[in-house]
């Protein structure tokens, strides 16, 4: 249990969904570099927690099936403790972020981090990460494989949240 007055750090872990490959294959595809498909999570309370097409998941830091994060950026700290943060999370599993919720492209880990970022810090995660789907949906190519892309759900493994279907 986490006393009032206690600190803790949060991290925004990020991942590169496409290992390498978007830096090298966008300019041909998509007329424009891009350094990543990012996936990320949060840490705090000594786990990572992040949304994908089953809800919000939790594991232990670089525990999903990502391994490592490319990079990790400090978010700061927050005063948030434990068993605010999971009420929360169960809050946001059963509306904004229930499963029926995820959308590859508008609603996403990457839109939850930064919800959780913000309700953690004030603070919003990097804008590249933010603006990356927008910026794939203005090229043709990106209207053209949409449809396709949507039907992929991405999950990169952990537990779900309790409170969630």
């Amino acid at each position: 249990m986490a006393q009032n007055n206690s600190s803790f750090s949060v991290k925004l872990y990020i991942y590169d969904l496409s290992r390498g490959m978007a830096r090298q294959l966008s300019p041909v595809m998509l007329g424009r570099q891009l350094d990543g498909i990012w996936h990320t999570g949060v840490v705090v309370h000594g786990k990572e927690f992040f949304f994908g097409a089953v809800g919000i998941n939790c594991c232990s830091p670089s525990g999903t099936m990502l391994g490592d994060p490319d990079s990790v950026v400090d978010l700061g700290s927050t005063e948030v403790n434990e068993d605010l943060f999971m009420e929360y999370l169960a809050s946001l599993a059963e509306s904004t972020y229930s499963v029926d919720k995820y959308n590859m492209f508008e609603h996403n880990c990457n839109t939850f981090s930064n919800d959780v970022a913000q309700f953690l810090t004030g603070r919003k995660i990097p804008s590249y990460i933010t603006d990356l789907p927008s910026e794939i949906l203005s090229t043709p190519f990106g209207q053209a494989l949409r449809p396709l892309l949507e039907s992929m759900a991405v999950n990169p493994g952990g537990n779900n949240i309790p409170g969630q279907r």
